[in-house]
């Protein structure tokens, strides 16, 4: 593993006291640190195993180290249910100000919450400094119903409705507000209408259990077979029906909308169920319908009313919208969405797009105009593709004024800062991440200022952390530090292989920013590997095809091999798609086959590629291909110097033309 150069003056002592020239003291001190490291590593590994006893025996030997309060931390947290409030008091003393302190008292607070030790709870959490978990502030909200009988019904329903998964603490809350009668038992109906729209069964049987544990029951057979719950209903009368149903339909929806449209549209159910449960089951097979790219999605949509459909319905149906050139229906859906969901950049430049579209007047033109000109920028994809909607191209902003030597001292000298650059040389990277980012965006309302982190990203610059230098850059509001932001990074072995290739150096830089942030090591949850992420049979087949000989799996992590590979893979793709960037960033991430049948069959309509990258079904593919896009158009006007396009690169996508043979039809 190839660590970069980031070494404490501790940790390097111990590095170098390998040499013989190195006097006996810092030889002695120097294994004392990489002993307390190893041991550091080993407490991690046992956290990991919930090995409380090893823990506990370990903890001395990293008395005094760098990463103490992680230790310490870990230790604790391990035998958190049996710890004493004295025991928890002085960890939360000791380690004051600390990442490690605000952790453990978040989950310090999770405990009292589920204990329901409100006396306690409500002493500490004003102390707890993160406040990002929804589960604690739900328990917040709870203490202050109880305590001060403050009206909190809006708050709960927002964050319980936006938990994924079931959790206790907003739960609780629902509770004790539907029991009080300040929220309406129909809350508990759509977050279990949510659950099982996304495949989340607990959610459903702890929603209704708030309500009726026989109605959870019901649920679960209803979620496990849904049509035989349909089969068997003729009548739908009473409002506990009516939501049965709605459920069984919403399920249903969700493997087979063709089956649910059908079954929706029976006399029975149009006659028995309300407008507002009916739009809702439309909301949900348009959207599996148009994430199927199906031709019939918008239709779907158009059977129910916007205004009883949540977000994401909303979402898929602008989509749907697009993708049949219906601007009159972009327009209204995006009316229809939460004001919140509005002000999201995406939306507003299809607000802009559809003003435009449908304009009558110079008053409809003003302001499509005005909305453009408030997102417009070099900062993403919709922000660009606004600039040049306007008339501009994308340039590198001046860099800001140079940091001053306090502002690189502060950053130098940030604890946590310090404690995450330190876990992360030792190969605790995702623990330092979290305390990186907890320094940054966390640790004081508000987070750093922007001066602050471009301090901070300096550093990991400086220390070669790319993916904080990175992230922490991109934080910035009011200063942009390009050059900051898109990094170069191994740049004459990028630039090299890609002129060498034919490729784009401005794409091959604009992928591997988002595909590894230039971590050597990077692995993913799936396999890929290196830079470029590169998946081992993808890499296997690639060597072959580029004539890379001897070549063995444990070197796809060696730097100019990685490049090697990634780039004459993504070669390979691109020339299989006739050069369109858009659809080879698809299939670099998802994978050619789902690609090429995203691009549509013969006869399918031609689009703008912007439409056709809001489309693509899966989330994760639909990002890193505007992302990939954007950050190329930004390396390419730092490489060149000169104002750049982001529309050039996207073009259109539609079916593939009959008469142009596939090139490469074996693509991995």
């Amino acid at each position: 593993m190839q660590l970069p150069t980031i070494l404490t003056s501790i940790a390097l002592a111990g590095c170098l006291a390998l040499s013989a020239s190195i006097p006996a003291f810092a030889q002695s001190r120097g294994t004392v640190v990489a002993q307390a490291d190893e041991a550091i590593l080993e407490m991690n590994q046992a956290f990991k195993k919930g090995d409380a006893r090893r823990l506990t025996a370990l903890l001395p030997q990293v008395r005094g180290h760098a990463l103490e309060p992680w230790g310490a931390y870990w230790e604790l947290r391990a035998r958190l249910d049996t710890a004493s409030p004295g025991e928890i008091q002085e960890f939360l003393s000791r380690f004051a100000g600390t990442y490690q302190e605000d952790r453990l008292r978040n989950d310090w607070l999770l405990q009292l919450g589920q204990n329901k030790e409100w006396g306690t709870f409500m002493a500490e959490h004003p102390n707890y400094r993160m406040n990002d978990d929804r589960s604690v502030r739900c328990y917040a909200l709870l203490t202050d119903f109880n305590s001060r009988e403050l009206d909190v019904a809006r708050q709960v329903e927002a964050l319980w409705l936006a938990q994924r998964d079931a959790d206790d603490g907003c739960a609780a809350a629902a509770e004790q507000q539907i029991k009080a009668g300040k929220l309406k038992p129909h809350t508990a109906w759509v977050r279990a209408r949510l659950g099982m729209e996304n495949d989340r069964q607990r959610v459903v049987s702890q929603s209704l259990g708030l309500l009726n544990a026989d109605w959870a029951a019901t649920a679960s057979a209803i979620y496990a077979n849904p049509a035989r719950y349909l089969d068997g209903k003729l009548l739908a009368l009473r409002p506990r029906t009516k939501e049965m149903v709605t459920l069984a339909m919403v399920r249903l929806a969700v493997s087979d909308p063709e089956a649910a449209a059908v079954e929706i549209d029976k006399l029975r159910w149009k006659t028995q169920l309300t407008q507002e449960e009916r739009s809702w089951v439309w909301g949900v097979i348009g959207k599996k319908a148009a994430m199927r790219l199906s031709g019939g999605a918008l239709a779907y949509f158009l059977n129910g009313q916007d205004q009883f459909m949540q977000d994401d319905h909303l979402a898929w149906k602008v989509r749907a919208a697009l993708r049949a050139g219906n601007w009159e229906q972009v327009s209204t859906a995006i009316a229809a969405m939460s004001e919140g969901q509005r002000k999201e950049a995406t939306w507003i430049y299809w607000r802009a797009r559809a003003l435009l579209k449908l304009a009558r007047t110079e008053t409809d033109r003003a302001e499509a105009t005005r909305l453009l000109e408030g997102m417009a920028g070099v900062q993403g994809f919709y922000e660009q593709l606004a600039l040049e909607e306007l008339g501009q191209r994308i340039t590198a902003p001046a860099r800001p004024a140079p940091l001053t030597t306090e502002e690189k001292d502060a950053a130098r000298l940030n604890a946590g800062l310090k404690r995450a650059l330190y876990a992360i040389q030792i190969g605790l990277r995702s623990d330092g991440v979290r305390e990186w980012n907890y320094s940054t965006n966390l640790h004081q309302r508000g987070g750093m200022n922007d001066r602050e982190l471009l301090a901070a990203a300096d550093l990991a610059c400086q220390r070669e952390v790319w993916d904080r230098c990175i992230n922490t850059s991109d934080r910035t509001k009011a200063m942009i530090d390009f050059e900051q932001r898109f990094p170069m990074p191994h740049k004459d072995a990028v630039l090299q292989r890609a002129r060498q290739i034919g490729l784009d150096p401005a794409y091959v830089y604009g992928l591997i920013r988002q595909e590894s942030r230039f971590i050597m090591d990077a692995r993913s949850g799936v396999g890929a590997s290196g830079l470029m992420q590169v998946m081992p049979p993808t890499a296997r087949w690639t060597a072959k095809k580029i004539g890379l000989v001897d070549f063995k799996p444990h070197q796809i992590t060696d730097r100019d091999t990685n490049i090697a590979i990634g780039t004459g893979y993504l070669k390979l793709v691109l020339d299989d798609f006739a050069g369109s960037m858009p659809m080879a960033a698809a299939a670099y991430n998802a994978g050619p086959s789902r690609s090429k049948s995203w691009r549509g069959q013969t006869g399918g309509p031609v689009l703008e590629a912007a439409i056709w990258a809001e489309n693509v079904p899966f989330t994760e593919t639909r990002d890193y291909v505007k992302k990939v896009l954007s950050n190329t158009t930004s390396y390419a006007a730092l490489i060149s110097g000169q104002p750049q396009s982001l529309k050039s690169r996207l073009g259109t996508v539609g079916p593939r033309d009959v008469n142009t043979p596939e090139t490469t039809s074996d693509l991995p």
